[in-house]
């Protein structure tokens, strides 16, 4: 009965892609596994599947989360937990840059929290009354899709 969702949205608040997972699973472990879920088709060829940045709270940041962002080419912006920061005073390191411009940006995550509620006018989302989690996963992706219907299909920015 307790279930996470990962959700991956655009710009518009959208969902892109989102996976379940029961809920004493970590978030941070998830990242990669939700922005791999990602596929969004362009006007010819493949579709795109990596964002130009990634906005997360703080339940995101990890080395590994860092180092896989790195390696795809996505910028990031994941404020510090208050524990990494205390860690990181106490060692050398490359500190983490989150001045004026990031905070700017962060500013923006909102967008995120307003996809869930979207999704959450469900009752049967929000109350999460379907015994089974592939019946929960059917429930969400109808009403990302009813969402998608009613916002249109611009461009994905």
């Amino acid at each position: 009965m307790t279930t996470k969702n990962h959700l991956v949205c655009d710009g518009k608040g959208r969902a892109l892609a989102f996976i379940l997972t029961p809920g004493q699973a970590a978030d941070t472990s998830m990242l990669s596994a939700t922005l791999e879920q990602i596929r969004v088709p362009g006007g010819s060829g493949r579709p795109r599947t990596r964002p130009d940045r990634v906005l997360a709270d703080k339940g995101y940041p990890s080395r590994a989360n860092r180092a896989w962002l790195r390696r795809h080419g996505i910028a990031a912006t994941i404020p510090e937990r208050d524990d990494q920061i205390v860690h990181r005073r106490k060692r050398r390191g490359r500190p983490i840059d989150f001045g004026d411009q990031q905070r700017e940006r962060y500013r923006d995550r909102n967008v995120v929290e307003r996809c869930f509620n979207k999704l959450k006018q469900w009752r049967g989302i929000a109350m999460r009354s379907d015994k089974l989690a592939r019946n929960y996963h059917a429930g969400l992706c109808l009403a990302a899709t009813l969402h998608w219907l009613t916002s249109g299909f611009s461009n994905t920015s």
